[in-house]
């Protein structure tokens, strides 16, 4: 018996966070679809690949190797799950991720992954692309402030140096980009379970969204 999970959002709404827990609890296997991207933005920062280079985006990409193990992004067998986190790599991997040939090589990956395993993922274009027959599709969500703090304090948990101002920016335009790009545009499907994390609590929001994982696994099951 496989079962899918689909959710999307934008940046800093949560999704990451929320699907380790659900992928540990409802023994899932967790694919951080964003993480594939950014790890893209990383290799071609690293070979000093533009968005505008399709060409060699296309032969870097088919040239790689992603998987994941323990919830972490390995490509080509380096453990890529820190670096991709970088100030560097999040400024730019709207701009990669919004390349339509970038795009569709990533999500014929995520497809085949899903194919032969139970999964949980979460992205942009999880509900809509990805898994459009997912048992159980989430949008999740909170205001931009909210998740600009939230990813202030990661940051400087680890000691960096940033500034809550130019993030709540750096958001406000990576969600302009996600939702107004022409490939796979971020969108909330018709039916996705819409849950506004800001007000929330980790345990609180993942108690609901257990709710309706526990009544899909219960229906695939019968």
């Amino acid at each position: 018996m496989k079962i899918s999970v689909a959710i999307d959002g934008p940046a800093g709404a949560g999704k990451s966070t929320i699907a380790k827990i659900l992928s540990k609890k409802f023994n899932l296997n967790y694919i951080d679809t964003g993480a594939m991207y950014r790890g893209v933005t990383l290799l071609a920062q690293r070979k000093g690949i533009n968005p505008e280079e399709i060409e060699e985006l296309c032969k870097l990409i088919k040239s790689s190797e992603f998987y994941f193990l323990k919830d972490k992004l390995f490509i080509n067998g380096e453990d890529v799950s820190e670096e991709i986190r970088n100030v560097e790599v999040t400024n730019k991997v709207s701009l990669y991720a919004a390349v339509e040939e970038v795009r569709e090589l990533l999500v014929d990956i995520q497809k085949n992954i899903s194919k032969n395993y139970s999964v949980i993922m979460d992205g942009r274009d999880i509900g809509a692309i990805v898994l459009p027959e997912a048992n159980v599709k989430f949008f999740i969500t909170a205001s931009p402030e909210i998740r600009a703090k939230r990813r202030y304090k990661e940051l400087t948990r680890k000691n960096k140096i940033v500034e809550y101002e130019n993030i709540l920016q750096e958001i406000i335009k990576r969600d302009y980009i996600d939702s107004n790009r022409e490939i796979n545009p971020l969108r909330k499907v018709e039916d996705a379970i819409e849950i506004d994390t800001s007000s929330l609590c980790i345990d609180e929001i993942v108690e609901q969204m257990s709710i309706y994982i526990e009544k899909a696994i219960e229906s695939v099951g019968d």
